[in-house]
């Protein structure tokens, strides 16, 4: 889970799963995905907790895209689940 991680520290933990993934690996990360709009959702109310306790945050899409890509991986997809978590995959740029 990155979620309890400001963006230079996921981007070092993702990078440091990059170096020792094979060409044909992947990185699956399981955390909230915040969806786009103004809907009601659990995970922006667990955002704003996580922003006034810790350091860390939820994210969007986007925002896992670019964490991704910053640390040398691209986001393939977010696979939704029956809970207010989703696994987002990544693979080698």
């Amino acid at each position: 889970m990155l979620h309890d991680w400001d963006d230079d520290t996921c981007v070092e933990l993702l990078r440091r799963c990059r170096a020792v993934l094979p060409a044909t690996g992947r990185v699956l990360v399981i955390d909230a995905v915040i969806p786009p709009g103004n809907a009601s959702h659990p995970a922006k109310i667990v955002d704003l907790i996580m922003l006034t306790a810790l350091t860390g945050r939820e994210r969007s899409e986007a925002e896992f895209r670019t964490l991704f890509a910053a640390a040398g991986l691209r986001l393939t997809r977010v696979i939704p689940t029956h809970s207010m978590l989703s696994i987002v995959e990544g693979v080698p740029i």
